[in-house]
C-alpha cells in the first residue's frame, strides 16, 4: 500500500520539493527547541548536592590589599558572634556563594601522569558542607585534625574520582595543581568523595569539581562568603537583625545578605530566559510553516482534481481518496524527517556538543519533535483531503 502511494509522490518530486523543504525546517527548529528542553528537563532532576533551603548567603564586601588576607581573628569574631543569634543555628565560610555566577577553574595532575584534569574549585570551612546537607560518598570530609599537615585536604566529587582513578579508590590519592615540570610541586590529599555540587544551581551540567580545606588558621585569602544555617520559619525580618549584628563586627564593611531560596528562584529565571526566547520564536516559526504547509497542500488537491475524479470514476470512495491525501502528506513528512535525522544525528555520534546531547536526550528530543510534526502536518492536511473527497466524479472529471 506504501508503495503504492509513493509512486505518485515519486513523480510529483519537484512539486514536492518545495513542501519537503518545509517540513524540514520546521523538524529542526522543533527538534531544536525539544532537544533544549529535554537537557533543562534531565539536569533539573540530577541531584545538586546540597540544600538551599533555611540558609543564606552573606557577601562581606571589602577593599584594600589587607583585606584580601585572612585574619584569624575576624573569622574566629564572626563565627562567634553570629552563632550567638537565636535564629543562627550553624556558620560556614565558602568563597564564593552557591547560585551566583562565580566560577573558579583549574588543572589537577597524577603525580606520575602529566596529562592535567580541568575542575572546578571552591574553598569551604570545614563546617560548611555539612552546613549545605552535601552527601558524602566515600572517604571523610576535611577537619581539624587536617590542620597544619605537608598535604591540603580536598575532596572531590565522584565525577572527577571516576575519571582520575577508573576501577579504584581515590580516597588517600595524592594529586596535585602545580604545572607539570614546577620547581615547586605542592601536593594535595583527598580525603573523601562526595555526591556532587553543582553550585549554579539546577540547570548547570554536572562537572569535575573539587573543593579545598579553608584553615582559619592559615594567613592566605579569606573567606568573601559567610553561610547561614537559620531555623526553619526565619521570615525576612531576620535580615535587619543580622545586618546590625554584622556591623557590631567589621562596620567598615559591607554585606550583601540574600537567602539562597531567592538566589535560586533569580538563577533559575535567568537560565531559563534563553528557552522561553527560542519557544516564542519556534511557535512563531510553526504557525507560519503551518500556513505555508495548508497553502501548498491546498494547491497541490486542486491540481489533482482531474486525478481524483478518475480515481472516483473508477471506483474510490470518499474515504479512499481522505485516506490518501492524508497518508501522502505523512509519508512526505516521514521522508523530510528522515533526511533531517541524517544530518542530526551527527551531533551525538561526533560528540561535538560533549554530554549537553546525550543519547537520552537526543531520542526525547527525536520522538517529542516527531510527534509534533506529525501532529502539524496531519492538521494541515485534514481540510485538503476533506475537500478533494467530497468532489463528485462529474464535478471533477469536468473541472478546468
Amino acid at each position: 500500500m506504501f508503495f503504492h502511494i509513493l509512486k505518485p509522490i515519486w513523480k510529483r518530486k519537484f512539486k514536492n520539493l518545495l513542501l519537503s523543504l518545509e517540513i524540514l525546517l520546521a523538524f529542526c527548529v522543533v527538534f531544536g527547541l525539544a532537544l533544549m528542553s529535554a537537557r533543562y528537563y534531565q539536569l533539573y532532576h540530577l541531584p545538586t548536592g546540597f540544600a538551599y533551603q533555611d540558609v543564606w548567603s552573606v557577601r562581606m564586601l571589602s577593599s584594600g590589599e589587607f583585606d584580601k588576607k585572612n585574619d584569624p581573628n575576624v573569622t574566629e569574631n564572626f563565627q562567634r558572634s553570629l552563632s550567638a543569634l537565636p535564629e543562627v543555628e550553624q556558620v560556614g565560610f565558602i568563597n564564593y556563594s552557591p547560585y551566583s555566577n562565580s566560577t573558579w577553574r583549574s588543572d589537577l595532575f597524577l603525580p606520575d601522569n602529566k596529562s592535567g584534569f580541568k575542575v572546578n574549585l571552591t574553598d569551604m570551612a570545614d563546617e560548611t558542607p555539612g552546613l549545605l546537607g552535601m552527601k558524602l560518598l566515600e572517604g571523610r570530609w576535611f577537619s581539624s585534625e587536617d590542620e597544619g599537615r605537608t598535604e591540603k585536604a580536598i575532596v572531590i566529587n565522584k565525577k572527577l574520582a571516576d575519571s582520575m582513578f577508573p576501577g579504584k579508590s581515590a580516597v588517600g590519592q595524592l594529586v596535585t595543581d602545580t604545572e607539570p615540570g614546577s620547581k615547586e610541586t605542592k601536593f594535595l590529599r583527598i580525603t573523601g568523595v562526595f555526591e556532587d555540587f553543582r553550585n549554579k544551581g539546577e540547570f548547570m551540567a554536572p562537572t569535575s569539581f573539587v573543593i579545598m580545606r579553608f584553615s582559619r588558621a592559615a594567613r592566605d585569602e579569606r573567606m568573601e562568603v559567610a553561610m547561614i544555617k537559620v531555623k526553619p520559619g526565619t521570615s525576612r525580618a531576620f535580615e535587619e537583625k543580622l545586618n546590625q549584628q554584622l556591623k557590631l563586627i567589621r562596620s567598615d564593611w559591607g554585606y550583601r545578605i540574600s537567602p539562597l531560596a531567592e538566589m535560586r528562584k533569580s538563577k533559575m529565571t535567568e537560565d531559563t530566559i534563553p528557552l522561553m526566547v527560542i519557544a516564542v520564536i519556534a511557535v512563531f516559526l510553526l504557525i507560519m510553516v503551518g500556513f505555508g504547509l495548508f497553502g501548498v497542500l491546498w494547491q497541490n488537491t486542486t491540481q489533482r482534481i482531474p486525478e481524483i475524479g478518475l480515481r472516483r470514476a473508477i471506483g474510490a470512495s470518499s474515504r479512499h481518496i481522505y485516506q490518501q491525501i492524508v497518508t501522502e502528506q505523512l509519508l512526505l513528512s516521514s521522508i523530510a524527517m528522515l533526511a533531517g535525522m541524517v544530518l542530526l544525528i551527527q551531533l551525538p555520534l561526533t560528540g561535538v556538543l560533549g554530554d549537553a546531547i546525550n543519547w537520552t536526550v537526543f531520542i526525547t528530543a527525536t520522538v517529542i519533535s516527531m510527534a509534533l510534526i506529525y501532529a502539524i502536518s496531519t492538521l494541515c492536511s485534514l481540510y485538503p483531503a476533506w475537500r478533494a473527497s467530497r468532489l463528485s466524479p462529474t464535478e471533477a472529471l469536468h473541472y478546468e
